[in-house]
């Protein structure tokens, strides 16, 4: 089975970048997404690329955020830009075009925006 690390979370002040990683134990899915859960909320979508790097993004963090994939590392990357206290949550990577409910989660990486 797949295991899927998600790493490269932090504090950052309101502005700011980071860029979140996620590797995989093995092959990426041929769709893999970003989704996030903030305190007392449900888990949402937040990016989607596929092997053909067709990207789509929620409208809260299109133009600010950035999906990518690198094949030959196992690895897919989420850069955001220009964050936004509303943009606190635990990032999580997953398998996209899935059914949320279906999925199964890792640990996930804390992104906290905050002055």
């Amino acid at each position: 089975q797949v295991q899927l690390v998600e790493s490269g979370g932090g504090l950052v002040q309101p502005g700011g970048s980071l860029r979140l990683s996620c590797a995989s134990s093995g092959s990426l899915f041929s769709a893999m997404s970003w989704y996030r859960q903030a305190p007392g909320k449900q888990r949402e979508f937040v990016a989607l690329i596929t092997s053909g790097t067709f990207t789509t993004y929620a409208v809260s963090v299109k133009g600010r955020f950035t999906i990518s994939r690198d094949n030959t590392r196992n690895t897919v990357y989420l850069q955001m830009n220009s964050l936004k206290p509303e943009d606190t949550a635990i990032y999580y990577c997953n398998r996209g075009a899935v059914p949320i409910e279906s999925l199964t989660w890792g640990q996930g990486t804390q992104v906290t925006v905050s002055s």
